[in-house]
């Protein structure tokens, strides 16, 4: 019988469960895939942990889990003719992707995957990758900028640092000590995180040199270095402050880019021109123990599920 994670209480991760389920089968104009990897994302932990979060997510009980997947296409659904039997595609099923099975329109969040591409690094794109797409672009950034990403070493950050580099832009990223050696060899300057945060982006930067632009990724903390290193809110971009926590800044997230720039970044992924590390992978037997690595924080690139 094919397997799903379905959540069964709010409150932690042990009320996630593997069960066994009919295999679903696609209606008018769906694909059913069948998935051979899936990355975990913190929005995941986030509805798990608190059932006021999970409605703002529309998750109700029982429910899925996890959101991005890559594998094959199984069957089609009448009317369904964008992908073939057996095509290697990658996307997004909101609180459905860990299972053997998905079902997801084929004109939704799914494109084909490049062949050079893993299915664990193409199981972990979707959210991260539009979310990268879509703050990079948020800045207009160029040669002239300098730019601070934080959390620069995780699913988001390392993708957006890595776009910024390819504007031109020289970054500064943040993320922990453990981290710093792998930001230098992308070309990132990394610097720590915590009390002081500005003082630490002024020691590494060439003199005379400033930060013109911030890309945040961790939350209020770096809106306020941003603001004491003299960067307006028009030039900082967060997807982890919130209200007035934010200070004016832009919220551009993921929702504002398409397949268009997935299948982009997908394609700059395959031909080595970005990378997105895999800091783990766990068999969907361990689904629990994957989510309490990736709630650890400290992640390096993405926490994968495969089904195999």
């Amino acid at each position: 019988m094919p397997r799903f994670v379905q959540l069964e209480e709010f409150g932690s991760r042990d009320f996630l469960h593997l069960v066994e389920r009919e295999r679903p089968w696609p209606g008018p104009g769906q694909v059913l895939v069948r998935v051979m990897a899936a990355g975990l994302n913190p929005m995941d932990y986030k509805a798990y942990r608190s059932e006021q979060a999970a409605a703002r997510m529309g998750v109700t009980l029982p429910s899925g889990m996890g959101q991005d997947f890559s594998g094959f296409v199984e069957e089609r659904g009448e009317g369904a003719q964008r992908f073939g039997l057996g095509q290697a595609v990658l996307g997004t099923a909101p609180f459905a992707a860990l299972a053997d099975f998905v079902v997801v329109p084929e004109d939704g969040q799914i494109i084909e995957k490049p062949d050079p591409l893993t299915f664990e690094v193409a199981g972990s794109l979707g959210v991260v990758g539009r979310t990268a797409m879509a703050t990079a672009a948020s800045l207009d950034l160029g040669e002239s900028d300098t730019v601070l990403v934080s959390a620069a070493a995780g699913g988001v950050g390392v993708l957006a640092a890595q776009l910024a580099i390819r504007c031109g832009a020289t970054v500064v990223g943040t993320a922990s000590e453990e981290n710093h050696e792998f930001l230098e060899t992308l070309g990132i300057i990394p610097v720590a995180y915590g009390d002081g945060l500005a003082d630490r982006v002024r020691e590494v930067l060439d003199d005379g040199a400033r930060v013109t632009a911030v890309l945040d990724n961790h939350g209020p903390d770096t809106i306020d270095a941003a603001i004491e290193l003299g960067v307006p809110p028009e030039r900082i971009n967060t997807i982890a402050a919130f209200g007035p926590a934010a200070r004016g800044a832009r919220t551009v997230g993921g929702r504002t880019a398409g397949n268009a720039e997935l299948a982009e970044l997908a394609d700059l992924l395959a031909r080595n021109e970005l990378m997105l590390p895999i800091d783990s992978i766990f068999p969907i037997e361990r689904t629990a123990d994957a989510y309490g690595r990736l709630e650890a924080g400290h992640v390096r690139g993405k926490i994968v599920i495969v089904t195999d």
